[in-house]
């Protein structure tokens, strides 16, 4: 093992990772800059995440190969990147990538001119030609001879990058909300891009892609479905999903994607940020159909977090690698006789029958664990009743787990990150709320005190948390991350602070990354070192993009707050993101979604409790989907201070002292009801 570089004085663990290459890296900073600067030397930076497989690929082959590292020492000054800790850095180099490539992913390679301009890019690189790929040696040698021969034409192709990456920015924004129609031009691609046999939209690999759930939700709860074409669309989706290898049977929670069109394959890693959203897409999807399996998926993955990505204190970890053992997916897969072993003959053959083990291996000679048949049909052929059979399973499962924790775990990426926090927290606030389970609000409670007490440096919102170190200061998606999962955690609480928290937060978002003039939010603040672009991004990718969640927080906290100010930041927002809703939009399916509530107008339900906890109309009102409603949970002991903060209270009370609910649009609300059955025609 070589001594130890730079990296080892990072709090990352994804730089910690390379912190005995031989190469000679360098953090993202001045340091490295400068000496690029001095040297007349260009820039080579490394850019992925502590558990990425081919990050583990490119590090073993290539940058603990003590030719190739002599080689960027010599000629390069090499820097690595956590995308997760920098996403500002990462945001840039990733729309080089895809300008230059057509493509993008991790681990991402860029040349750049000291200047911080890139040049050439792409991503993994074996360490020698194959593949129709260029080897990673023979790429660092024919860069070095083109700085060494002709820098002029490489800095002139490095500022040609530069200028596709920020016309591709938005434009000034348009006058008046962009047109619904984009919403509908999104539904029809998805139409024609859907899998009718394994659900997902688009052939291999497939992402879930949770957002675009919640869109076709939305669409059926505001225009209705008359064929019902949407929810089965909806449905397939997510059966699909639990029933393949990408869930995971024995722990809970999802992978990150699937290689092949059956969700079968994974590609192993767990990141919090996936769970996070498809725990609201399916219980989104629970409030529209009321399917039990869809609950089963929501406590089984909330539980996985609870129990394998929370820090004592509250706050949730980020991830969960592929590889154990130098291997991907070693932890999770099992062989028929392993089965046996663990459960014995009656009960392997039991399990292998309802994880397909008995089709025989579909990984590397070991097998994925999934539902090739649904548990309904299965128990009909096995003679059980459905709740005899899921009895069965759960001892299964548990033996199994149990079996599994002996094994060597893949690493925990155990940083704390404000973002992903903050779409955790609103899951487990939504999810808790619906499903009326008390140690899931308390979960998303605690996280929340955690994120507000330690991720916060005089006041300010740091992104990441590490064993008690916090650093780098909180970007655009770190603040409007946390402000929704506040927005959520208050709706189903009904406690003043979360709303005072997610507006004062909003308030800074506003203050720091607003655009006045074009309209929608900066990725960054102004003055940030550097960076060579300041980005607008509005597309939904495997997170939701922060202008999205920004315009979702803003005509929340507009009805929740009476801030026609902040609606029309919204809607300005929107505006200047037309051009790519009328082009891309089903790359925009969150935006759109925000589009869509913004052409509605919210509906705001103050919901006055007769005690402290909530009764039968409060859980048939969280039990029923609602696109673009706001709550407000009132108790008798907190109207003052909520009053302080919003309107909607005024002096509104419980008929006869009982639990009453008030329907409200732009501030104009129907009488109250108090009876859950007169909850079905409203």
């Amino acid at each position: 093992m070589s001594k130890p570089n730079r990296l080892a004085a990072e709090a990352s663990p994804y730089l910690q990772q390379h912190a005995h290459n031989p190469v000679d890296w360098f953090p993202w900073g001045e340091e490295a800059f400068a000496r690029a600067r001095a040297e007349d030397r260009p820039i080579f930076l490394s850019v992925g995440y502590a558990t990425c497989h081919w990050c583990h690929v490119m590090e073993r082959e290539s940058f603990e190969d003590e030719h190739i590292a002599a080689f960027m020492n010599a000629h390069f000054v090499n820097v690595k990147v956590d995308r997760e800790e920098q996403p500002d850095v990462d945001q840039i180099y990733m729309a080089a990538v895809q300008a230059m490539t057509g493509q993008g992913g991790w681990p991402m390679s860029v040349f750049l001119t000291p200047e911080l301009e890139p040049f050439h890019a792409g991503t993994y690189y074996p360490p020698r030609s194959r593949w129709g790929r260029p080897g990673f040696d023979d790429l660092l040698q024919a860069v070095q001879r083109a700085w060494a021969e002709t820098p002029e034409r490489l800095r002139r192709q490095a500022g040609e990058v530069r200028r596709v990456i920020g016309a591709g920015q938005p434009e000034a924004a348009t006058e008046g909300l962009p047109p619904r129609a984009a919403v509908a031009t999104a539904i029809s691609s998805m139409r024609r891009s859907f899998d009718p046999t394994w659900g997902g939209f688009g052939g291999a690999p497939k992402f879930p892609r949770s957002m675009t759930i919640q869109l076709l939700l939305r669409e059926i709860g505001r225009r209705g479905d008359p064929d019902g074409s949407l929810m089965t669309m909806v449905r397939t989706t997510l059966e699909r999903m639990w029933r393949g290898g990408m869930y995971d049977h024995v722990g809970g929670g999802f992978a990150r994607y699937s290689t092949d069109e059956k969700w079968l394959v994974p590609h192993f890693e767990k990141m919090l940020y996936d769970n996070a959203l498809l725990v609201r897409a399916y219980t989104e999807a629970w409030q529209v159909d009321h399917d039990e399996d869809w609950k089963r998926v929501v406590f089984e993955t909330l539980d996985w977090v609870l129990a394998e990505m929370r820090h004592p204190r509250g706050g949730f970890f980020s991830a969960q690698d592929a590889d154990s053992e130098g291997e991907e997916g070693r932890f999770y897969v099992w062989t028929r006789a392993q089965l046996d072993e663990v459960l014995g003959a009656e009960d392997g053959a039991f399990a292998a029958r309802v994880f397909g083990v008995d089709q025989g291996p579909n990984f590397e000679g070991r097998s994925v664990l999934h539902l090739p048949e649904h548990p309904r049909e299965l128990a009909a052929a096995l003679g059980l009743e459905r709740a005899e059979f899921e009895d069965r399973l759960r001892r299964v499962r548990e033996a199994l787990y149990r079996a599994r924790s002996t094994r060597v775990h893949p690493l925990l990426d155990d940083k704390v990150l404000s973002s992903w926090n903050g779409l955790m927290i609103g899951a487990f606030a939504f999810a808790g709320a619906v499903f009326a389970e008390p140690r899931y609000l308390e979960a998303a409670r605690t996280a929340a005190d955690f994120v507000l007490e330690e991720l916060r440096r005089d006041g300010e919102l740091m992104r990441r948390w590490r064993g008690g170190q916090v650093g780098l200061e909180g970007s655009l998606e770190d603040h409007a991350f946390l402000a929704h999962g506040l927005i959520e955690l208050f709706q189903a609480l009904g406690q003043p602070a979360h709303l005072e928290a997610a507006r004062a937060l909003t308030e800074t978002m506003i203050e720091r990354f607003g655009d006045p003039e074009g309209g929608g939010f900066y990725f960054t603040e102004e003055d940030r070192p550097h960076l060579i672009l300041r980005l607008k991004d509005g597309h939904d990718g495997a997170t939701p993009s922060g202008n999205s969640l920004a315009v979702m927080n803003l005509l929340q906290l507009a009805a929740l707050l009476d801030r026609p100010d902040w609606r029309a930041l919204a809607e300005a927002a929107l505006a200047a993101q037309a051009g790519a809703l009328a082009s891309y939009p089903m790359a925009h399916p969150l935006l759109l979604s925000a589009l869509d509530d913004a052409h509605e107008g919210p509906t705001e339900a103050l919901l006055i409790l007769a005690g402290e906890t909530e009764g039968e109309l409060a859980a048939a009102w969280r039990r029923s989907h609602r696109p673009g409603a706001v709550t407000l949970v009132l108790r008798e002991g907190e109207r003052e201070a909520l009053a302080a903060l919003s309107p909607l209270v005024g002096d509104r009370r419980s008929p006869d002292g009982r639990e009453s609910l008030w329907l409200c649009r732009a501030g104009v609300c129907e009488r109250p009801i108090s009876e859950p059955s007169d909850l079905a025609g409203e």
